[in-house]
Order: structure tokens, then sequence, then C-alpha cells
């Protein structure tokens, strides 16, 4: 690209994570591919990102977004890291990411990644590409995460390489360009902790509180209040994938962002039926990182972020391990505050009282028992519609219902205050698996992206609750094949 072409397009690219020590990444270059061809783009997220609609969307843009060419101030570099994959330790790595760089705003600096862009030195005899299915739909759940107000990584957009990418068979190529506040992983740290020096694990602290956490003071618990700030982060993170029943599916340390953000959208889905114990993913066979799970899990992966923090916390073993300790034995308090604020904003209920948890429980204990629906319980409660529920009629719910009505009618703030609560805390639609699988098959099978766009949109106003969300809001049909989802790498 000429200068005067890059000003038109608005990159504005750095990469400050190349001025870290050269053990942390591998300069690598994307892979350039035959006929790439623009399959969606996210116009609002470009214009945030002071870049040029129009301009993106033409054969310069689109052979940004494909690796073929390289932007102006792009470093394009493969990072490296390590992580806990289903509790145990590997070496790892972007084996098919290349970062291209930050784009710098008046704002903030967000990574700019391309996902699919072929083999790096990280890639461990994978070819480094990804298929067009899963990287829509990544674009999709990361986009709903969004407007459901989920801290997490966007997508910018997906493209189709014109080459087919073998699997079990021959799929059509694609790469999605993802944007985040950073790609710094627990399992970076792991990474540096385990292969580098001390000096290397200062390095890549110091970047992430400069970067992440620039209103923590130099002094000597610095390193200590990066820990408290990621276990804050990570607490207010996963009360909300359980206040909207989402299953990340693969909670490996590699796959928890420093930032707090939702990351890597592998085999991820929404829970319909309420059950603590669902696995949607077809390698969590054992089900550790069922939904009920997620908590415990985070609260072990923290632990080893701590534990690669430990030479920073304090030059004595003994008393840098019960620092740490001290600070992760707090997540489950705050993960606990952050849920039953929000299970309370759900219910409509102001202020606290020592009752609320019980209340909570009691409704979930029902909503199990009879397998309601998650998303429409709450929707059906919202807007006093219950009479299509399964909890209608059932004993339990009639006792819970008086209850929660005497709750109600404690407050000093108004039903219509309550009922205002619960509509912006309880999403009218979700990012139902069958809809999304629906839209994934049009789209890879038929060449057909308009059922993919129209699920799009109804998405993005989840808390709207409009008339054009309610063929969304149904659950699957009865089926005797429990859905699963795959990791599409």
């Amino acid at each position: 690209m000429t200068q005067k072409n890059e000003k038109e397009v608005g990159w504005n690219l750095d990469n400050s994570y190349a001025r870290l020590p050269e053990s942390f990444f591998t300069s690598t270059k994307p892979t350039p591919v035959t006929s790439p061809e623009l399959i969606i783009f996210n116009d609002s997220l470009a214009k945030s990102l002071g870049l040029n609609v129009e301009t993106l969307k033409s054969n310069e843009g689109v052979a940004v977004f494909a690796g073929n060419q390289i932007p102006k101030g792009s470093l394009p570099l493969a990072q490296a890291y390590g992580g806990h994959q289903f509790g145990h330790f590997n070496m790892l790595g972007d084996g098919r990411a290349v970062l291209l760089g930050e784009q710098i705003t008046p704002e903030n600096r967000m990574d700019i990644q391309l996902k699919g862009s072929g083999r790096t030195p990280y890639s461990r005899g994978g070819d480094g590409r990804a298929t067009l299915g899963p990287m829509l739909r990544e674009y999709i759940i990361s986009e709903a995460m969004h407007a459901l107000d989920i801290p997490t990584t966007r997508s910018l957009a997906v493209v189709k390489t014109g080459e087919a990418v073998i699997r079990e068979t021959d799929l059509p190529g694609a790469v999605l360009t993802r944007v985040a506040s950073s790609h710094l992983r627990v399992g970076t740290f792991q990474y540096a902790a385990h292969w580098g020096e001390k000096e290397d694990l200062s390095a890549l602290a110091d970047y992430t509180l400069d970067r992440h956490f620039p209103d923590i003071e130099a002094g000597e618990n610095r390193y200590l209040s990066l820990l408290q700030q990621v276990i804050k982060r990570q607490a207010s993170l996963i009360a909300k994938w359980q206040l909207v029943g989402f299953i990340h599916g693969v909670m490996n340390t590699d796959n928890m962002a420093i930032s707090g953000e939702t990351i890597d959208y592998g085999p991820c889905a929404f829970m319909n039926e309420y059950d603590p114990a669902t696995v949607f993913s077809s390698i969590d066979r054992e089900g550790r990182y069922a939904y009920g799970n997620q908590p415990p899990i985070a609260g072990w992966n923290l632990s080893r972020f701590a534990e690669t923090l430990l030479p920073l916390l304090h030059e004595d073993q003994d008393q840098a391990v019960k620092i740490a300790q001290d600070e992760i034995s707090k997540f489950k308090d705050f993960y606990y505050s952050n849920w039953f604020d929000g299970m309370r904003a759900k219910l409509g209920l102001f202020g606290e009282e020592k009752e609320d948890e019980s209340l909570i429980e009691e409704l979930l204990n029902v909503m199990q028992k009879y397998h309601a629906d998650f998303t429409n319980t709450f929707r059906a409660l919202t807007f006093g519609k219950m009479e299509d529920s399964v909890l209608v009629g059932k004993t339990e719910f009639a006792k819970w219902n008086e209850a929660w009505q005497a709750r109600l009618n404690r407050q000093q703030e108004s039903k219509e205050s309550s009922h205002e609560l619960m509509r912006s805390n309880n999403p009218g639609v979700i990012p139902r698996n069958h809809r999304v699988e629906e839209a994934l098959k049009a789209a890879v099978d038929q060449e057909d992206y308009s059922v993919m766009e129209r699920l799009l949109n109804v998405l993005s106003n989840p808390y709207d609750h409009t008339a054009e969300q309610e063929e969304y809001c149904a659950p699957p049909p009865d089926t005797n094949r429990p859905y699963q989802t795959f990791c599409g790498t």
C-alpha cells in the first residue's frame, strides 16, 4: 500500500509487544492465499477503530484481512505461550495466528490479529489454517457477547481464502480478523516463568501493568496489585458468563486473557435447559469445563497465574506463596458477590436481604428439576408471562413465586422499577445453538449468508425485547441426539 492509501484506510499501527524480549515471539508473516473474498465485515467496529469502512471493503482491505498484504506500521509476529490444557502443561503459541500490531486510537490501542493465516513456528505439525464455519461461529458468538455487555475479543472481518482446508473432508478455508485489548494470557506468564529468566517475567509483568493497569502506581506492591486486579476482572467476567448461560467449553490457561476479556471461541455454546452439568464440547469427556465448573476452574487458572508471579511477589518463597494464596482465596467471594448482584438484578431485587441467596437457589433448583429453559424462564418472569413455562402448575414454583412476590413488595422501589431492572438484565435472545448451526450450514454449504446476517441483526440488541426477536427465542426442537460442539481447529 502507498502512504496515501494508508491514510485513506486509517491504519495507525504499532507493535509494543515486539519490544518485549525476543523469546516471547517470533517474527513471521501470514501465508498469502489465492483468491480472498470478503464474507462479512463489522462496520461499527471498524469505525470505532478509526478505519475507513469503504476502503477496507475494497480489494486493498481484503488483501490485508487475507494476509496477502501487510499494512504500514505492522510488525507481524506469532506469540509464544504455554498453558494447562485439560490440566496438562504444554508449550504452545500462536500456531495459526499472526499479530499484525496494535491499532492506536485516541482512546486506546487494540490488537489486530489474523486467525487462520498459515503456519508459524508454533504450529506443531498443523497447517495453520482455519475453516469457514468455525471462523463465522467466532464472529457470531463474540459479537453477541459484546451486545450482551460481556467483555470479549471482537471480530472485524472474515474472508474466504479460495483454498480448501483438509480436515475429515475438504472444507473452505477462511481467515478471521480478531480485535482484542491484547492477547496476553495466563499462558503467556506461564511461558515466562517456565522458560524465561526473572528479568523476562518482570518485563512481561511491567508491560502488562503499563498496558492494562496504568492506574497502578509504581511501588513495592505493584505486582501484587496486578494479581489482585486480574482476579477481580476474572471474577466479574465469569459471573457474567454464568448469568446468561454461556459455556466456554475449553477453559485452558492459554484461553484466559489477562485483560478480563472472553477469548478463543472454540466449542462454546449457550445453555438451554438449566443444568450445571451441561457440557457441549466433544473433547470435554469428563465435564471438566461444564457450566457449573466454570467458576472453580477460573479459580484454578488464577492459581496458576499467581504461581508465575511468585518471584515478583516476595524474595522469600514461603512468604510469596502465602501472599498468593491469600489473594486467590478472595476469588470465590468476589465471584459470588458479582453473581448474586447479577441474579438480584435478573429478579428485579434492589438492595440485599439475607434470604436472597436461598430465594435464588430455590428458583434454580426448581428450574433444574423440571428442565426449564434458562433464558426463557427469566424472560417470562420479566414480563409476567409464565403460562407457557414448564414451571406453571408446579407446587415448588408456586411456593417460590409467593416468596418472590413478598420480597418485591418489601422494596421501596416500584414494581415498574423492578421491571425495568429485569428488562435490562434478562436478554430476550441469545445465540441459540440451533440458530447458529442453521446460519453456519447455510453459509458453508450454500454460500447463503443472509441467515447469518439476520441472526446477527437480532442478536445486536438482546435487551430490546422487540417483536422481531420472538422467533429467535424458541429453544431447539426435541431431539434424541445431544448437541455437540467441536474446536474446529
